[in-house]
C-alpha cells in the first residue's frame, strides 16, 4: 500500500503560479507517477505523467505551462503550474502506479483560478 496526499492547491488569480506537491508513505522507486485533474461535471482527465526513469508527458492544454518533476530521495513528486488559467480549475490528483500491477490515489487538492 501507499498512500499519497497532496498539497499546495488554494485560489489563484488568471497568469498565476501555482506548485503541487504529493509525497508518498514510502518509496516511489519504480513507481510511473501522474497529476490527474477533475471538473464540476466532467470526467477525470490526465494532465501529466512521469515515468520511474523520469520521461514526461503532458495533455495539450497544459503543454509549455505546467511541469511535472520527481524526487525519489523525498518520495515525492511535484506539478509546477504557469500561467494558469479560469479552465484550469479543478480538483487535483496525483497516482502512482507499479507497472500496472498496483494503483494508488491521493484525496486530490482544489485549484481554483479565477479573479
Amino acid at each position: 500500500q501507499v498512500q499519497l496526499v497532496e498539497s499546495g492547491g488554494g485560489l489563484v488569480q488568471p497568469g498565476g503560479s501555482l506548485r503541487l506537491s504529493c509525497t508518498a508513505s514510502r518509496s516511489i522507486f519504480g513507481y510511473d507517477m501522474g497529476w490527474y485533474r477533475q471538473a464540476p461535471g466532467k470526467q477525470r482527465e490526465a494532465v501529466a505523467r512521469i515515468t520511474s526513469g523520469g520521461s514526461a508527458n503532458y495533455t495539450d492544454s497544459v503543454q509549455g505551462r505546467f511541469t511535472i518533476s520527481r524526487d525519489n530521495a523525498k518520495n515525492t513528486m511535484y506539478l509546477q503550474m504557469n500561467s494558469l488559467k479560469p479552465e484550469d480549475t479543478a480538483v487535483y490528483y496525483c497516482n502512482a502506479d507499479f507497472y500496472g500491477l498496483a494503483s494508488y490515489w491521493g484525496q486530490g487538492t482544489q485549484v481554483t483560478v479565477s479573479s
